[in-house]
């Protein structure tokens, strides 16, 4: 396969990748939490929560719903949901929304991490426009940034993912917590996605724009002829 086109599905798929961490980003479908049901025919309040804030949603929970041993829900249940955004970087309220006081914490840093993987992203994205519409050795030059911007905000979307897991789970296991069933959601496994298209297709960008390997054993790789992309 021609250089050119492993180059034209590197950047289609990292389109892709784009695409899923800014959903991830934008929505609170990151995890949902159930708490114990009480009673059966009466209302019960499972939640559901992203970077930037959190969504209780109440929910009728009738004899055909209801599953001895299991927790509020389904999250898609017709119910009234209030939704209250997070006041990252001021104090006093995340800790009596979630009842847990390093809540705050934890989500300060996954919603800050996002923020570098989206910056990662927009710098890779530029790389990306001037290699398109340059000519010359700066179109192949341009590739490289490209490529190590893209695999670093996939870096940064693994470490957000990994600090709202280990939210939920510091949250779950509280002595305090309401909440005794918990899954990711959607938006968690568009983060999921998009780690894995970002980090792995700027590494295939990356190596793409190195130099050619050298066709003969006696060559070096100063020597090889250039290949320049169209």
């Amino acid at each position: 396969m021609h250089k050119r086109t492993k180059i034209k599905i590197a950047i289609f798929v990292l389109l892709v990748g784009m695409a899923c961490m800014f959903t991830a980003v934008v929505t609170d479908h990151w995890a949902v939490l159930s708490p114990q049901v009480d009673k059966v025919n009466g209302t019960c309040e499972a939640a559901h929560f992203g970077l930037w804030r959190l969504c209780k949603k109440h929910i009728y929970m009738s004899s055909e719903n209801y599953i001895a041993g299991h927790g509020c829900g389904p999250i898609s249940l017709p119910g009234e949901e209030n939704c209250t955004y997070f006041r990252h970087f001021t104090p006093g309220q995340d800790a009596e929304i979630f009842e847990y006081k390093t809540q705050k914490e934890y989500n300060i840093s996954a919603a800050a991490i996002s923020i570098f993987s989206l910056a990662f992203m927009i710098l890779g994205s530029l790389c990306l426009i001037g290699s398109c519409t340059g000519k010359g050795k700066g179109r192949d030059y341009l590739l490289k940034p490209a490529g190590m911007f893209f695999a670093f905000a996939g870096l940064c979307a693994f470490i957000s993912l990994e600090v709202m897991r280990q939210s939920v789970k510091r949250m779950i296991e509280s002595e305090d917590t309401i909440w005794i069933e918990y899954y990711y959601a959607w938006s968690f496994a568009c983060a999921c996605t998009g780690f894995v298209l970002l980090f792995l297709t700027g590494i295939a960008l990356l190596v793409l724009s190195m130099p050619q390997m050298p066709r003969n054993p006696w060559e070096t790789c100063m020597d090889a002829e250039p290949d320049q992309v169209e």
